[in-house]
């Protein structure tokens, strides 16, 4: 087992020099063992030559995988799967939302544009950034695109990952812009290839990489042969997304005109419809006033008003409506004349706010003043469901009440399902608040805090509503809540559920709910010895935890409340309750996968020189099932040195992967020879220990390389 107290070993980030590094390394590759035996040990010589790894997917200083766009029609002409980066493409399924996109008549999209992009978001396994932009309102929205002014703008895998696990389609961006964007629309548009050949492309960096489509925005001028080649271009792309992509949408910015005029109309019109009718959606420019919308309510869209994105730039560049804090007050206009939003940079509240550390605060600030346009999507993935409410930056790592690690962090794939962040009153002077809080945490980085004042007059429990969800339950249910409360208050849950058969026959969002309050079970009953047994030796550390059975036939679960009671006489108490994880689980699933890791591979190897060390750089791979796991566990140990008398090290981590595969940087072992080894443990996402002989491991013997 991994000795306690390690620390991940974080990489070393170095600046090169007049394209030399400043330690003078050198690197090597090791050749794949994809076709050696996997109970090989892998046999290394240590040189340090150039690195053939592509720096466009790896770090040139420290072989960490980044995420990049495609800067030329030269490279997205040339593009192939067998070029692509394996470590950005998404592991994350587009889980199912109830209602789906095509019933949801006012949607919210959310154009992500920030500093060229590519920022802290483009290390795929993560880094240590101090203070990271992120996004956690994801139950508010219903598309994310990542906008940059790339030509071809790949999402990076930790926010399609991310967005995924909420529902929310991801889309990436095509541009064309300026001069040059003009010549390259005259050369992809002059005729059918052409534009088919673009298309193509596309259509297979999305379906490579897993996002679910693109925003096409031209914004330079169209000769007459290319504008009209320009509709046909976005409906062959459209069908063939459709083909490929599951789910898959193609959106039109409002930009050039039937005519190849570039002039934005901030509206959808007859001028710039021929787009429209070709593709799923249109995106409009931000500068347009009320009388814009009642223009295009007049038009017969044939029940397409949903895919009309009115934009909102949230800078309040130009003439617009709202913008920053007051952004909501486009979003009543847009509402009140029932159109989609499409919102454009809210990064705002990071970007041109010097102290980070309100970051939270400010960016739930904003969605709170949104929140009354916006409209909540719920989650209707199958059981186990499971959070602990980490959104993917921090700073520390908690497992199960314990420091994994003490330093800041960002890697939003490790972020977990979010809950509902608010603010509301109670009457009197009472107040209830739900944010997340980096504090203290189960797993992950933070735990959702609900605090506030219970005034005297409240007689009842006060209930915070933290999930809207559209779960189908089993008959037998166990529901497990870990919590920390301030003294004077009794926690428990209280579960709203609906009949499975309403939601097949009338809107899902009018149904009539019933509350259900769990049957708390005594920490010596059968069922909770035997789950905390499978979970492993728990250090609450402070942590309660409460176990609860539900047994119904044919319901399905739509929110999930904490009810917060005051012990004693009435008076004004204030409180607080720190959660750290919820889970609802099928009894039936309460064992261990047999599953075990296999098939683990270490390649391209490379070797860089450390302050009298050698520091190794590789790629681990593994076969285990996805669906299965929260992360991987990856550590390293010293088999053998120098030394045969020394004997084989402790386990030591070296850090969490979210999917098979993962890129070991800069590990500092001793110089050679030496024999050392990779270990990959699983963490179940019910988070039951999985036993060391289902880990997978490999071993790698290195030596000097022989003098001449």
């Amino acid at each position: 087992m991994a000795s306690s107290g390690e620390e991940i070993q974080l990489p070393l980030r170095r600046k090169r020099e007049n394209g030399e590094d400043s330690d003078g390394v050198a690197r090597k590759r090791l050749e794949s063992c994809l076709d050696q035996p996997t109970d090989s040990v892998i046999c290394e010589v240590v040189t340090y030559t150039a690195s053939p790894l592509p720096e466009k997917h790896y770090d040139a200083d420290t072989t960490e995988p980044i995420t990049c766009g495609l800067e030329s029609m030269e490279d997205l002409l040339s593009w192939t799967r067998s070029k692509a980066n394996p470590f950005n493409v998404a592991v994350v399924p587009l889980a199912p939302r109830e209602p789906p996109l095509d019933r949801c008549l006012r949607r919210t999209l959310v154009s992500h544009d920030m500093m060229g992009g590519y920022l802290d978001d483009r290390f795929v396994q993560g880094t240590n950034a101090e203070a990271p932009y992120a996004f956690y309102h994801w139950q508010y929205i219903d598309i994310f695109n990542y906008f940059s002014h790339h030509l071809v703008t790949i999402p990076p895998a930790v926010w399609t990952n991310a967005a995924h696990k909420h529902g929310v389609i991801v889309i990436g961006t095509f541009i064309t812009e300026w001069i040059s964007g003009a010549a390259m629309c005259e050369d992809f548009l002059k005729d059918e290839e052409s534009y088919r050949r673009v298309a193509d492309k596309l259509v297979q960096i999305s379906h490579c990489y897993g996002f679910d489509g693109w925003l096409i925005n031209i914004e330079n001028k169209l000769s007459e042969v290319a504008v009209r080649n320009a509709p046909l271009f976005l409906r062959y792309l459209t069908d063939q997304m459709h083909e490929r992509v599951s789910g898959s949408l193609v959106l039109w910015y409002d930009s050039v005109l039937d005519n190849g005029e570039l002039k934005w109309q901030n509206e959808l019109n007859q001028s710039n419809r021929v787009f429209f009718d070709v593709c799923d959606g249109f995106f409009t420019n931000y500068n347009w006033k009320e009388e814009n919308l009642v223009g295009m309510k007049n038009l017969a869209l044939q029940d397409r008003q949903a895919d009309i994105y009115v934009g909102v730039d949230v800078f309040a560049r130009g003439e617009v409506v709202g913008g920053m804090f007051e952004t909501n007050k486009a979003l009543e206009i847009i509402r009140r004349h029932n159109f989609s939003v499409a919102i454009f940079a809210p990064g705002w509240v990071y970007e041109t706010h010097e102290d980070k550390s309100e970051f939270r605060k400010n960016q739930d600030k904003f969605w709170a003043l949104l929140s009354n346009y916006l409209y909540i999507h719920r989650l209707a993935s199958p059981l186990p469901f499971v959070s602990s409410f980490c959104q993917g930056f921090g700073n520390a790592v908690y497992w199960q009440g314990q420091h994994e690690t003490n330093s800041s962090w960002f890697n939003l794939t490790a972020q977990e399902i979010q809950p509902l962040y608010y603010h509301q009153t109670l009457g009197g002077l009472g107040w209830l608040r739900s944010s997340g809080c980096p504090k203290d945490a189960w797993n992950g980085s933070c735990s959702l805090l609900l605090e506030g004042l219970i005034p005297a007059s409240h007689t009842t429990p006060v209930c915070a509503k933290i999930f809207s969800i559209h779960v189908p339950l089993p008959s037998s249910t166990l529901v497990s809540l870990i919590y920390k409360a301030s003294p004077g208050i009794a926690v428990s849950l209280e579960l709203k559920t609906t009949d499975a058969s309403q939601c097949r026959h009338v809107d899902v969002q009018e149904v009539q709910l019933n509350s259900v309050s769990p049957e708390v079970l005594d920490d010596e009953d059968q069922l909770v010895n035997k789950f905390t047994q499978l979970c492993g030796n728990l250090n609450h550390n402070g942590w309660t935890m409460r176990c609860s059975q539900l047994g119904l036939h044919g319901c399905t679960l739509r929110e999930v409340c904490v009810k917060i009671e005051r012990i004693g006489q009435p008076k004004d108490t204030p409180f607080s309750c720190r959660v750290g994880e919820l889970m609802v689980l099928d009894v039936a699933s309460l064992q261990v996968p047999p599953d075990r890791i296999q098939g683990v591979c270490i390649d391209d190897v490379v070797w860089l020189r450390g302050a009298g060390t050698s520091l190794l750089n590789a790629t681990l791979r593994w076969d285990y099932p996805g669906n299965l796991v929260r992360h991987f566990k990856v550590y390293w140990r010293q088999l053998r040195g120098p030394h045969p008398s020394i004997p084989p090290s402790q386990l030591v981590l070296v850090g969490r992967s979210y999917s098979n595969l993962f890129r070991v940087t800069e590990l500092r072992v001793p110089e050679p020879p030496g024999l050392l080894e990779l270990v990959v443990e699983p963490v179940i996402k019910m988070g039951f220990s999985v036993p060391e002989s289902h880990w997978g491991r490999r071993s790698l013997s290195y030596t000097k390389e022989s003098s001449k």
